[in-house]
């Protein structure tokens, strides 16, 4: 790999969170406002992204035309990295569902760091596989789960509780058509289903979704609330 360029010296000892934060040789950290993309399906895949702060959508788009929701990513999470096994065309369009600050870091900045640096290789491989566990947990979820449980854990999920264990709302903008999508149901079920948390005192729904936490509770501790059936 000699024709990479050298990775910039660390001071003192090596942090993968502060080598992720900063611009540097093969590296960019750019603002993008909510809706832009990031990259579109068909680009040429030559970068790995981190997200410093904010959430990214990531759509595909059909030979017919239609688009479909197949990731939802957030703050400390990184995407774009089918680069680094060959991936010679971005198979997603990736956009900012919010004010999003992210680091672009290139294929060979991207190698020669795994190489040269083990913290930073643990560092990727822990999300490599929480992300297996996660596309795991996923399947699962759509097999045995009733489109009801999958909506409580998805909003769950987008609000990142578990994470932090604090009991404030914490909101989400996202449509009920992408919500349907996500869950692999209709907008219509969606709808009844957040009308239903919502009186149930599990959510509060203006615009934002505010998710609290008695909805956790109530997955975790499989109240009846929560239909197991359809």
């Amino acid at each position: 790999m000699s024709n990479v360029p050298p990775i910039e010296a660390a001071k003192g000892a090596f942090e993968p969170r502060a080598f992720l934060c900063q611009a540097g040789t093969g590296k960019s950290v750019e603002r993008y406002p909510k809706n832009q993309k990031i990259f579109s399906q068909g680009d040429i895949a030559d970068t790995v992204l981190f997200i410093q702060k904010g959430k990214v959508k990531m759509t595909v788009l059909s030979e017919h035309g239609k688009e479909a929701v197949v990731g939802i990513f957030t703050t400390g999470q990184f995407f774009g990295e089918g680069s680094l096994e060959g991936t010679k065309l971005r198979g997603s369009t990736s956009t900012a569902m919010e004010d999003c600050l992210i680091t672009t870091i290139t294929k060979p900045a991207m190698l020669a760091t795994l190489t040269a640096e083990p913290k930073f290789s643990t560092f990727f491989i822990k999300y490599l596989l929480s992300r297996n566990s996660r596309i795991e947990d996923d399947l699962i979820d759509q097999l045995f789960n009733s489109s009801e449980r999958r909506l409580a854990r998805l909003l769950l999920l987008l609000a990142d509780f578990g994470k932090e264990g604090g009991s404030a709302p914490i909101p989400i903008t996202l449509s009920q058509e992408t919500l349907a999508e996500m869950i692999g149901t209709t907008r219509s079920r969606v709808s009844f289903f957040m009308n239903k948390f919502r009186k149930q005192g599990f959510i509060d729904y203006n615009g934002k979704i505010e998710v609290y936490r008695s909805l956790l509770d109530a997955v975790l501790h499989e109240k009846p609330q929560i239909d197991e059936d359809e």
